[in-house]
């Protein structure tokens, strides 16, 4: 590498920087080291390999302080070393492949540098790392299978960084000018210090996801930046205009932009032909076009309402989704999902409808119920149920400062909404993995039918943790998972307040058959046969297609006897 100076732009960037520096996060192999120094190069700023640090610290090598101490031992003077070097000054910083996992790590970054996620491709990834065998984690008899799953297992949060990159073989120079580029965008339209944000990467149909507080006051400017002008159309509910829909209105007219109004009845049945069609036809008295914006403001029967109106007027217009509740936030107002349902059956009529900008507003849970947030925190255990072991045993530890807020709750959503972004990236139309997010659904969508989407019986988050208890228990039966993971998920959720059994459904007068007869309603059901989500363990769910019908109502008689 040449001593070139330092690009023209290098002395605004680090002072928009602010004394922060730049970390580069992601997996062995993926560059970090060699595109940091070419960016710290063209910044002129100094750049530092974390893993250098270490081994000079201890007068050893990373694979023979793993071999002597133990990774425990490694990763606490990781998390020290990272500490002290984001404490002295600017730089550029490469961290090892395990650092960002820390949680103090991640939260020291936030406050002291800007973090970027270096992603190529896996068979990048592994040509790279095998090119060398100092790598601690992948002494193993397949290398490649331990490489997949490490990554798999850290893609989410790595997902928190505040920039992704995603990097080709090749040339490191193309990576270092993406970086540079998004740097500028970054720090031309910085967010605040206590706002994550997520990106879900669909080509030219990416978003944004911002979480954190006080976003409905600043909406405006989002909003005003995707379409300068426009004219917004927010569709809300009575409950949650009446709380949050003043300030949204305030800050989009501030921004320049002409606003009118569509309020809905609250509740489940709102996603209604009915309400389609008045929705509708308000939509079009507004005089809402291809390049203006329908805004949904409310929990995820707004959500879904609004965004099959939007998916369905002019054969498509743009809208934006300002989730108010946990459930929403962390689940129905990402990945495009819109939908109304039928008296058949729960989302059977909708559309793949993507947004322009997911506004998550922390601030506005709050305002929630207890039995609100705890049926949104279902959607928030299932993540770890579905494919991060790790996760759930933090919601485990942590979930009591969760249900409080501050960092712990951000933490909770940020990581959350990583997680189903990875999963709409690779596979938006759920031809595949999307599928595993339905965890508990088909159980739960049957009692939400069975319960005639009476809010009062049943609410959504609850189906789903009595369905995702189900599918432990099934998983079980059918000699699938431990015993002791369905002890843990049972207590889990129990503890926190959630149902997990379906005698906790008041009310609810309907034997084996008629639920498995609800359950044959659900979108997934392929030739008459049911998919089921079930689980190996906890974080290791997969989509099973040939369970039987005699296997299904034996256990569903079971289900019922055991009250």
């Amino acid at each position: 590498m040449n001593d070139a100076a330092p690009i023209p732009e290098a002395e605004g960037l680090i002072a928009a920087l602010g004394g922060r520096s730049i970390v580069l996060i992601g997996m062995m192999g993926a560059g970090k080291t060699s595109v940091g120094k070419r960016l710290a190069q063209k910044l002129g700023l100094p750049f530092v390999d974390a893993d250098d640090e270490i081994e000079a610290g201890a007068q050893m090598t990373i694979p023979e302080i793993f071999e002597r101490f133990g990774e425990p031992y490694f990763r606490d003077g990781e998390r020290r070393v990272i500490a002290r070097l984001l404490e002295d000054g600017p730089k550029v910083l490469s961290t090892g492949g395990g650092a960002f996992l820390n949680e103090e790590t991640r939260r020291r970054v936030a406050e002291r540098g800007v973090s970027v996620w270096l992603r190529p491709e896996f068979e990048t990834l592994l040509r790279r790392v095998r090119k060398r065998s100092n790598r601690p984690l992948l002494r193993t008899e397949d290398p490649e299978a331990t490489l997949r799953k490490l990554l798999e297992e850290r893609s989410p949060t790595y997902a928190l960084a505040d920039l992704t990159i995603e990097t080709r073989d090749g040339p490191h120079d193309a990576a270092v000018e993406s970086l540079l580029g998004a740097l500028r965008r970054r720090l031309a339209h910085p967010t605040p210090p206590a706002t994550r944000e997520i990106a879900v990467e669909l080509g030219s149909r990416a978003y944004r996801i911002l979480i954190g507080p006080g976003l409905i006051e600043s909406a405006g400017a989002h909003v005003a930046a995707l379409a300068p002008g426009a004219r917004c159309a927010v569709v809300t509910d009575a409950t949650v205009a009446k709380l949050h829909l003043a300030p949204l209105l305030k800050s989009l007219e501030g921004a320049g932009l002409t606003t009118s109004v569509v309020v809905c009845p609250p509740g489940e049945a709102t996603k209604s032909y009915a309400e389609f069609a008045r929705v509708s036809d308000a939509l079009i008295e507004a005089r809402v076009e291809r390049r203006d914006l329908v805004v949904a403001l409310g929990g995820g029967v707004i959500g879904d309402l609004a965004g099959f109106c939007a998916a369905s007027l002019r054969r498509g217009v743009r809208f934006v989704q300002i989730p108010t509740t946990l459930l929403a936030q962390v689940d129905s107002s990402v990945g495009g999902k819109t939908a109304i349902n039928s008296p058949l059956g729960k989302n059977l009529v909708g559309a793949f409808h993507q947004p322009s900008l997911v506004l998550a507003d922390t601030g506005v849970l709050d305002t929630l119920s207890a039995r609100e947030f705890r049926a949104g925190y279902a959607e928030v255990a299932k993540y770890g149920l579905i494919g991060d072991r790790n996760f759930f045993a933090w919601l485990e530890r942590d979930w009591r400062a969760v249900f409080a807020g501050g960092p712990a709750r951000l933490e909770a959503i940020a990581t959350s909404c990583a997680a189903k972004a990875r999963v709409v990236a690779a596979d938006e139309k759920e031809r595949g993995e999307r599928a595993l997010l339905n965890l508990g659904h088909t159980f739960g969508h049957a009692l939400e039918r069975l319960a005639h989407y009476d809010g009062e019986t049943l609410i959504h988050g609850e189906g789903v943790a009595i369905g995702m208890a189900c599918a432990f228990r099934f998983s079980h039966d059918l000699g699938l998972c431990a015993a002791d993971d369905v002890r843990r998920i049972e207590s889990h959720l129990a503890g926190v307040g959630l149902p997990i059994r379906i005698s906790a459904v008041r009310g609810l007068n309907a034997d084996a058959h008629a639920i498995f007869d609800a359950m044959r309603q659900d979108k997934k059901v392929e030739r008459g046969r049911l998919t089921f989500i079930l689980a190996r363990a906890i974080g290791a769910s997969f989509i099973a297609k040939d369970v039987s019908e005699a296997q299904t109502l034996d256990f569903l008689e079971r289900e019922l006897a055991a009250g």
